[in-house]
């Protein structure tokens, strides 16, 4: 089963596919989608929807799971944030995706065991739960792979290793972060650069290009 996260956002959307199998969940793959704020602004919109739907075309995610968007004292920045929400949305209900939606502290509760852990812990247990050679980056992609993530794990879908850490939609207590309750340990760091070459391949900055190249896949990923 394919599941694709969506973190939304304007200027940054980051995106997921993972696909759940018996070997246990793989990302296959992980970026962000960015529009100018140069653009007028149903462009951007029309640019996002497109990417979109195109990234749903080319992998089929049997579900798209959306961040839930809260109160945030930047009006303009919340307008932006449920504007791409509802795209996401939109485009998975219309190529009959089941939706989901998950707050963020439900995410972080899912992946660390923490409710109130910070971006570089979600980035961390992302990249030892996806087997993922260095942390995955941009921070943005990172977190539309915890929302899938946290989808297989609320919703049953878990298997192989992830499985295992998951118990009750939570990480067990011995792969939980140093300073949560009940953790043990901290997942290994890793520095620097993000584990998919090239990841965050659709841009659509100043001067974009006139269409983004295809999704980038993590080596070695079955689809």
């Amino acid at each position: 089963m394919f599941v694709l996260g969506v973190d939304p956002g304007l200027s940054r959307c980051g995106y997921s596919v993972v696909h759940s199998r018996p070997g246990g969940a793989r990302a296959v793959a992980l970026g962000v989608i960015t529009t100018s704020p140069a653009d007028p602004l149903p462009h951007r919109l029309a640019e996002l929807q497109r990417e979109l739907r195109a990234l749903i075309h080319e992998f089929d995610p049997a579900v798209v799971a959306v961040e839930r968007v809260l109160f945030q004292v930047n009006v303009r920045t919340a307008m932006s944030v449920g504007q791409a929400s509802g795209i996401a949305m939109a485009e998975g209900a219309a190529a009959g995706c089941e939706v989901v939606q998950y707050s963020p502290n439900q995410v972080k509760e899912a992946v660390t065991g923490y409710g109130a852990a910070d971006k570089l812990q979600v980035q961390q247990m992302v990249q030892t739960l996806l087997g993922l050679a260095a942390l995955p980056e941009p921070p943005d992609a990172a977190d539309a792979a915890a929302l899938a993530l946290t989808h297989l794990a609320l919703s049953g879908s878990a298997t192989g290793a992830m499985s295992d850490r998951f118990t009750g939609g939570a990480l067990a207590p011995e792969a939980g972060l140093a300073g949560s309750p009940g953790s043990a340990r901290r997942p290994p760091s890793s520095p620097g650069a993000g584990a998919v070459p090239g990841a965050g391949r659709v841009k659509n900055a100043v001067g974009r290009s006139p269409r983004p190249q295809p999704p980038t896949r993590v080596p070695g990923a079955s689809s």
